[in-house]
């Protein structure tokens, strides 16, 4: 274990963040020969297997997404035909089926297409991914060795809690390797986190008619027993997991708040049961605490934390 990790008392957490983490046209300006389906299907037949799999009429609406630009933000169906090489009737279809879906939306007055709200939606989501690392990976790194433990961060999917960011410690434990693991959010401390911030109707929509599997001994496999845990998370701001998804497994976990407020995700220390116990719980759990703070201000969380 890190020489500069305590053996007892409190952590003194100081993060180390110095600094953030980080459709053309035609060459000749006529019309590029039409690419109906069919022709880029016999096109793509001679590919690689991968590349052969791929659907036309998906790709020719991603060009006719991608052909607007900050300086093209308005184009027509002519416009986009000509550029892109495709018939009018393909070109019309496409943009009426992207504006159905709100990709695009149409001016009444010049009859022209430009980017929908759905894309600012998707792009919004997209942000508070990258968003999350910067903000997040330096104080993992802190954490880490501020505790020698493993640490992890996970956003809510359903019922299951997806990792999305993780360094390993000097230790080796019984647990997932990868980012993108999905673990039932009952066994997990993150995952507690996470289902105790959803409103109390979305909780017991998502349960309802769910069986809780047990993994080990220790795990909360009962409705009311979860929900009133829950509760306790939600009051204290804080989860732990003793044993309850791995045995000799515990781990301590807290939200991470976005700018709204809103729980986004959490931050987790994972470690050996003889490391992380019911006595040593408190020092783990003001380090993550801490932790859980200095992320959610970075991600611009400016209301009351739990410490």
């Amino acid at each position: 274990m890190d020489q500069n990790v305590p053996r007892s008392g409190t952590f003194v957490f100081r993060p180390e963040v110095r600094g953030e983490p980080v459709g053309a046209s035609h060459a000749g300006g006529g019309r590029v020969p039409e690419q109906t389906e069919e022709s880029l299907d016999a096109s793509e037949a001679s590919a690689a297997a991968p590349r052969s799999q791929l659907l036309s009429s998906v790709r020719n609406a991603a060009r006719v997404l991608r052909a607007f630009t900050h300086a093209d933000q308005e184009l027509g169906v002519s416009e986009l035909s000509r550029r892109l090489g495709l018939g009018k009737s393909t070109t019309h279809r496409l943009v009426a089926t992207l504006e159905a879906e709100r990709l695009l939306e149409q001016d009444p007055q010049t009859g022209k297409y430009r980017l929908g709200l759905a894309l600012y939606e998707l792009g919004t989501t997209v942000t508070e991914h990258v968003d999350l690392h910067q903000a997040a990976l330096p104080v993992l790194t802190t954490l880490r060795h501020q505790t020698g433990e493993m640490v992890h961060v996970a956003v809510l999917d359903g019922l299951e809690a997806v990792y999305v960011e993780r360094l390993e410690s000097t230790y080796l434990l019984p647990v997932f390797r990868r980012v993108g693991h999905r673990l039932p959010a009952h066994w997990t401390s993150s995952g507690k986190v996470l289902l105790a911030a959803l409103p109390r109707p979305e909780l017991e929509r998502r349960l309802r008619g769910i069986a809780l599997d047990a993994r080990t001994t220790h795990t909360i496999t009962d409705h009311q027993a979860l929900v009133k845990e829950l509760e306790v998370v939600a009051r204290q701001g804080w989860a732990s997991n003793i044993e309850e998804g791995e045995l000799g497994v515990s781990s301590v976990g807290a939200p991470l708040r976005g700018a709204d407020g809103s729980v986004i995700a959490a931050v987790t220390v994972v470690g050996s049961s003889e490391r992380i116990n019911t006595t040593t719980m408190l020092r783990y759990r003001s380090a993550v605490l801490e932790a859980a703070a200095v992320i959610s201000r970075r991600l611009g969380y400016r209301g009351r934390l739990h410490r």
